[in-house]
């Protein structure tokens, strides 16, 4: 059983509390039906549709979108975002990632969106009958967003999108896509729009297989049209949705790292117990005690940063790029750390398919990269260091 006693902290409530309770319940009773370290099925993107549509039967994908279109609470709550990240990805990365981006691909809609286009697809994020997808990154324009080729053009009463995305969380099985573009095909600023999987244009130029299997792909847009109530605020407006809405979900990115961490250290523990070797077990040797102290200390500090970030977000309802880049830059990175250990501690078992440790060391990795990879993370965090202490 994994430690509980974050809870008591200040930063939560009594309903946060008694989500992270549920929600653990839920997922040991069903997860393992649905997932296990090599995706049930055998096949990652049916297993992702049963994982969206058995959450939302469930109702854990409300807390994924406002009150009045089928959610929670009246706005996003971070706070129970990075509970629900952290408790899902403790139980299974593949369920993390699932509930994950039902959040974001749908968060600049729930965020900036017309109440006509919240009313279009939030409802069906929550049921779990629509999946979600966020559309940003292309293949030179990852961390360097400004450097994006793909276009919006106005076209008569709607748009013409061309270009491509790549890299991106259910390409290939999403209902509908939150694309970022330029505006006009030398434009400086960016626009947004919500492309449906059917709109004419579209299509899955590839799948993409990286060493975590996750559904992954890249997009193709050629005059692919879309109607004008399909625009997420006005022209010009895509820096700030974007920005606006990773403000909200790179926090729970932390979360997720913190739900991998703690999973690690806890199959860790329980093997050292256990683990007889020279006479006594693997928890009587120093060396193991440091490193379980070092992992125990990395999961602390990393639910501080993450939970303080989502408590000023919530309470303060300040922006919190500060917070939450140190958020996801220390709770991914130590994470990976923690993993490692973990890895080392179980020896052989360690790198061996279908050992926990095994699959959180695949899965950590790419939480360093997206959503703004720990470099970006730095240099976010220096400078509004330096913006506030030269006001």
């Amino acid at each position: 059983m994994s430690d509980q006693s974050y809870l008591d902290w200040p930063f939560f409530e009594d309903h946060h509390r008694q989500l992270a309770a549920d929600l653990d319940a839920w997922a040991y009773a069903n997860l393992p039906a649905i997932v296990d370290a090599e995706g049930a099925h055998g096949n990652v993107d049916d297993t992702c549709r049963t994982l969206v549509r058995v959450m939302g039967e469930a109702g854990w994908l409300r807390y994924a979108v406002p009150a009045a279109y089928g959610g929670v609470h009246e706005n996003l709550d971070v706070r129970s975002l990075a509970l629900i990240r952290e408790t899902l990805a403790r139980h299974s990365g593949l369920a993390d990632f699932a509930f994950a981006m039902q959040g974001l691909g749908s968060g600049a809609i729930s965020t900036f969106g017309s109440d006509e286009l919240k009313k279009a697809y939030l409802p069906d994020v929550a049921s779990g009958k629509k999946i979600a997808a966020f559309a940003l990154s292309e293949t030179d324009a990852g961390s360097d967003v400004a450097a994006m080729q793909t276009y919006v053009e106005r076209d008569g009463d709607g748009f013409v999108v061309n270009g491509s995305k790549t890299w991106i969380s259910n390409g290939g099985i999403a209902d509908f896509y939150t694309l970022f573009a330029r505006n006009g095909r030398d434009g400086k600023k960016m626009s947004a729009v919500v492309v449906d999987k059917d709109c004419e244009g579209f299509s899955i130029a590839d799948r993409i297989d990286v060493i975590a299997p996750h559904p992954l792909g890249t997009l193709a847009f050629d005059n692919c049209k879309v109607s004008e109530d399909r625009q997420i605020g006005s022209d010009d407006e895509g820096m700030k949705i974007a920005l606006g809405t990773l403000d909200i979900f790179r926090t729970t990115v932390g979360a997720a790292a913190l739900g991998f961490a703690r999973r690690a250290l806890d199959d860790a523990t329980e093997r050292a117990i256990s683990r007889k070797m020279f006479g006594a077990t693997l928890s009587d040797l120093p060396i193991a005690q440091e490193r379980l102290a070092e992992m125990a200390l990395d999961v602390d500090a990393s639910a501080l940063l993450v939970y303080r970030s989502a408590w000023v977000k919530d309470v303060k309802k300040t922006r919190v790029t500060r917070e939450a880049a140190m958020a996801k830059l220390y709770a991914t990175d130590q994470a990976q750390l923690v993993i490692d250990k973990a890895v080392q501690l179980f020896g052989g078992l360690g790198v061996t398919k279908g050992v926990k440790v095994e699959e959180l060391y695949r899965e950590i990795r790419a939480l360093r990269i997206y959503e703004g990879a720990s470099e970006v993370q730095k240099i976010v965090i220096a400078r509004q260091h330096l913006q506030d202490n030269k006001k």
